[in-house]
């Protein structure tokens, strides 16, 4: 059976991803890191989800990239601002480069493994902003990883990037979850890591629309 690494956030398009993968008949091998955030409701919610999806394997990297700071993700000293759907600036929640370390990581583990394929649930169509969410982006990071893998290079094993949800709206995404089965109230998108979802956060605002869009209610919200 072909293997693929599925960066798991925890999140509603890392979750996707993962199912996507699945109905792919890929051997699930999930991926999530413990990166300096505030919160581990993602990390737990990643590990229900490799577990409900029926992955071989699920690791957890911790490389705390946030200990200098620069996003309010995991700098304590800064304050997680109130979303706006409609912001064309970069938030504050930016992490540095943090896509650029999770699929340099994620190239590691799959050639260790033998896998050519790697999922990120990433989008440029319906975003916080995040140049590390465009298919420039992407493109470049996949053209890198084939030139610095042996798998690759030396042996042309070439490793793929996908990126399936890149052009789609949350919305859309949701609805190709919802056929896939996916299991919604099993993920986590708040930045503030509440005991409930602060509903007022970017990841928040963007998840509410995109259940409003798809015409279906939240099941992470339902008491």
């Amino acid at each position: 059976m072909k293997r693929a690494v599925i960066l798991l956030s925890g999140g509603l398009d890392s979750a996707v991803a993962l199912w996507l993968a699945k109905s792919e008949g890929y051997e699930l091998f999930t991926l999530s890191f413990e990166y300096g955030q505030r919160h581990n409701k993602e990390l737990n919610a990643a590990e229900a989800l490799a577990k409900a999806a029926g992955a071989t394997e699920h690791r957890v990297v911790s490389i705390n990239i946030g200990q200098w700071g620069g996003s309010s993700l995991t700098d304590m000293n800064m304050e997680v601002e109130d979303g706006d759907v409609n912001r064309t600036d970069i938030p504050v929640t930016y992490v540095p480069a943090r896509n650029m370390v999770f699929l340099s990581i994620a190239a590691s583990y799959a050639e260790a493994i033998g896998a050519c394929d790697i999922f990120i649930g990433v989008s440029q169509a319906d975003y916080s902003g995040y140049v590390d969410c465009r298919q420039t982006f992407i493109d470049a990071m996949q053209n890198a990883i084939n030139q610095g893998t042996v798998m690759a290079a030396e042996h042309k094993r070439h490793i793929t990037i996908h990126a399936p949800f890149i052009s789609m709206t949350k919305s859309e995404e949701i609805k190709l979850g919802l056929s896939l089965g996916v299991p919604f109230d099993l993920t986590w998108s708040c930045y503030r890591g509440g005991e409930n979802p602060c509903g007022k956060c970017d990841s928040c605002l963007l998840r509410a629309r995109a259940f409003s869009e798809a015409g279906i209610d939240d099941p992470a919200l339902k008491s």
